[in-house]
């Protein structure tokens, strides 16, 4: 009896093999694919990144990387988001160079880099102020608390006034509403803070419609306000300016009546 002979059936090319595969797998029906793996979730933001990415830059050559303090700027550890919102929104900060009392002016950073700037320095610790909610007053009651808070320094019109040693307490026209309540709970400078204990959020809530109040008043409708200086001020450089206006008239004749 003959034994059969082996016959050896040709390896399949894998291109084809692949092929056949995936056709049966079409065939059996869906297949569950396995989820893509997801990224681990990490602590920082894009707001978070740039807020850390701007006080690097700008902030921790004074204020320390950590916000420590150093020998050319205050530890910001605890001042709260009122007062960093305060000094970055009017310009005070960040500093070109060392001066007494920094002034305002226009804001180097845009609306939210500040409030990424705001977000990082909280991440320090230490609570402080936040930033005040402001909602319409009462005038009446607000022009009395100013008379009795703020003309004292910053003027009976909010025009600012000179104080010791070359501090100024500055005019108030350009201040929002909402800097003018952080700089009550803050308090800037030479300017004492005010807690909620000493004015309440409805007090300072009048303060600051009194305050615009002031705002929209600016214009003078009797002439050159001169600079806001007051009644008397401004009287005393009426004469001065009259009697110079003068004696130019009484020195004019007599030399037209010598000639």
């Amino acid at each position: 009896m003959r034994r059969p002979r082996a016959v050896t059936l040709p390896t399949p090319h894998p291109r084809r093999a692949l092929a056949v595969g995936s056709v049966l797998a079409l065939a059996a029906g869906p297949v569950a694919l396995a989820p893509a793996p997801t990224p681990t979730p990490t602590a920082t933001t894009p707001a978070a990144d740039r807020g850390t990415q701007l006080y690097l830059e700008q902030c921790a050559s004074c204020h320390g990387p950590q916000g420590q303090g150093s020998q050319r700027g205050p530890s910001l550890i605890g001042v709260g988001p009122a007062s960093v919102d305060f000094q970055l929104s009017t310009g005070r900060m960040p500093l070109s160079q060392e001066v007494p009392q920094a002034t305002r002016r226009a804001p180097v950073f845009s609306a939210d880099d500040i409030s990424a700037l705001v977000g990082h320095v909280a991440s320090f610790g230490g609570g402080g102020p936040q930033i005040p909610r402001v909602a319409p007053g009462d005038v009446v009651s607000g022009r009395a608390l100013f008379a009795a808070n703020c003309a004292p320094c910053h003027g009976a019109g909010g025009s600012g006034a000179v104080l010791t040693n070359g501090w100024i307490a500055p005019p108030l026209y350009e201040s929002t509403a909402t800097q003018v309540a952080e700089a009550v709970r803050v308090g800037p400078g030479l300017m004492p803070a005010f807690p909620s204990q000493v004015l309440t959020d409805r007090q300072v809530n009048d303060l600051t419609s009194y305050v615009q109040r002031l705002r929209s008043e600016r214009l003078d409708r009797g002439g050159n306000p001169i600079g806001r200086l007051g009644p008397l001020a401004e009287g005393l450089v009426g004469w001065v300016v009259v009697l110079a206006l003068l004696v130019g008239a009484v020195r004019w004749l007599g030399r037209r009546a010598g000639e």
